[in-house]
């Protein structure tokens, strides 16, 4: 067979054609392989620097809690209903109520102040962070008793200037002085 006949015969350029396709999606799929592991590579090492990258200390953040890094912790916030010997029972977000369980490790602060489970009232308002149990109930490694909110003014939201503090209403002085 003449070679110049099979160079120009369609059966061949559509060989060629299939070919160039398939080369083109290899070099489509090995890019994005190329910048998946660019990306991998780069979640890990930010990952493996995740306190460094929050400019924290190696060790973590824990040293404000007694050297006891909170980070993976769980935990809710909500309403104290009930205070039972060593343990919470709080209404969180949706209603829901949560056991919290209090033991000698547990830190209670109120502020910057470290007060003792007996300190805690019935409807005050907590942030707790710890760990699940097998019953679903949190095994608190810390419990920051959240401050009274003051009422809000009447005239909140209704602030008449665009860009205004919320809750502040300017005043107009409508007085002018005389020269």
């Amino acid at each position: 067979m003449d070679s110049n006949k099979l160079f120009q015969s369609k059966s061949f350029m559509a060989v060629i054609w299939i070919v160039a396709v398939i080369a083109l999606f290899l070099l489509v799929f090995l890019a994005g392989m190329y910048v998946g592991f660019k990306k991998a590579g780069f979640s890990y090492q930010w990952g493996e620097n995740y306190h460094r990258n929050f400019a924290g200390p190696k060790q973590g953040f824990g040293d404000e809690f007694g050297g006891k890094d909170l980070i993976d912790a769980h935990g809710t916030f909500g309403q104290i209903l009930k205070i039972d010997n060593s343990a919470l029972i709080v209404k969180g977000i949706n209603n829901v109520e949560k056991i919290i369980l209090v033991n000698n490790k547990t830190i209670i602060n109120r502020f910057r102040d470290n007060i003792k489970l007996s300190d805690l009232k019935v409807d005050e308002k907590i942030v707790t962070i710890g760990d699940p149990d097998n019953s679903g109930q949190i095994v608190a490694k810390l419990i920051r008793v959240l401050p009274d909110q003051p009422p809000l003014p009447p005239n909140v939201g209704n602030n008449p200037l665009p860009g205004g503090i919320p809750g502040v209403v300017p005043t107009i002085n409508t007085t002018t002085t005389q020269k």
